[in-house]
């Protein structure tokens, strides 16, 4: 059966005033992490004035879709200059290893005489879900695999020595429409911390769905892999969110038309819905996602209609 949401409405938009200038507009690429009961405390990317994302949060309580805390602090700015991420953070989920609890996310580098880019870095978080960058350095850089520009990574562990993610990576910044060739592309890992990466993931066709962006995996009981993530072809054309499956992880078929989520008639989602984060929460499987302006609108929520098996 193809998944089908029930949209049910906006869950936070940035506040105005801004509560801070390092996250005076956007609430982008929404990452929630349990606490208790139907409280998660949900991570996204604000921007400050020049554009440049950092990490904030709120506390919402999903049952009752309200915010519980607003934090007026940023938890991860920006870097310095000099830093792979020096202008901006896009996050993407949260993980285990045996070292530890971490979260991958895109650097954004933007120079003034050359075209933006990304590296993959990677948050060390703490038992208080405080933020450190760790390593300081690109923790999965540009290489002859992956030679332009990465971004928005999740990562799935399956067991004990087995872990797996899927990431975008730029082919090329025109792919002869005026518009970039963004694909994704998956990796392996044994241990969680070193990756072998395996090649595209995700079928493309130029003009259709050729710029693809946060993608994320639910696995069901099955083994079953459902994959959501923002995608949009020809230039000029805004984000939607597609869906793709597979029955193991590696060879997947895209099924953009099965989604089950578009823009609204009207309202704050109504030109585009993006960087969606699929997650279950008792018996419900759930959608965050953003909607116009990449975030500006801020994020709401989708609750899938038909009854999911918690994944394993």
């Amino acid at each position: 059966m193809s998944p089908r949401w029930e949209k049910l409405g906006r869950l936070y938009a940035p506040a105005s005033p801004p509560r801070h200038t390092k996250l005076s507009s956007h609430a982008a690429n929404p990452l929630p992490v349990h606490l208790e009961g139907d409280v998660f405390r949900v991570f996204f990317n604000g921007r400050d004035a020049q554009n440049r994302s950092s990490v904030g949060a709120v506390d919402i309580d999903i049952a009752a879709r309200k915010v519980v805390q607003e934090f007026n602090e940023p938890v991860l700015l920006h870097g310095p200059e000099g830093s792979f991420y020096r202008d901006g953070v896009s996050i993407g989920n949260l993980y285990e290893t045996d070292d530890g609890r971490f979260i991958l996310f895109m650097g954004w580098l933007n120079p003034a005489d050359e075209h933006w880019r990304g590296e993959l870095g990677r948050i060390r978080v703490d038992e208080r879900l405080g933020f450190q960058v760790d390593p300081a350095a690109p923790y999965l850089g540009r290489n002859a695999e992956d030679p332009v520009s990465l971004s928005y990574p999740w990562v799935h562990r399956y067991g004990p020595g087995a872990w797996r993610m899927w990431y975008g990576s730029t082919i090329n910044w025109d792919a002869g429409n005026g518009e970039m060739l963004h694909v994704i592309k998956q990796a392996a890992s044994e241990d969680g911390v070193n990756w072998r990466r395996e090649g595209l993931a995700v079928e493309y066709a130029v003009n259709d769905a050729q710029v693809f962006s946060r993608p994320t995996v639910l696995i069901d009981r099955t083994g079953r892999h459902q994959m959501w993530y923002s995608y949009r072809g020809r230039q000029g054309v805004a984000y939607r969110i597609g869906y793709a499956e597979s029955a193991d992880g590696v060879s997947w078929n895209r099924q953009d038309a099965d989604a089950g989520i578009d823009v609204s008639a009207s309202g704050w989602d109504s030109e585009m819905v993006a960087y969606p984060y699929v997650f279950i929460h008792g018996e419900e499987t759930y959608m965050l996602y953003n909607g116009n302006g990449y975030g500006a609108s801020g994020f709401g929520i989708a609750r899938l209609d038909e009854t999911v098996v918690k994944s394993q």
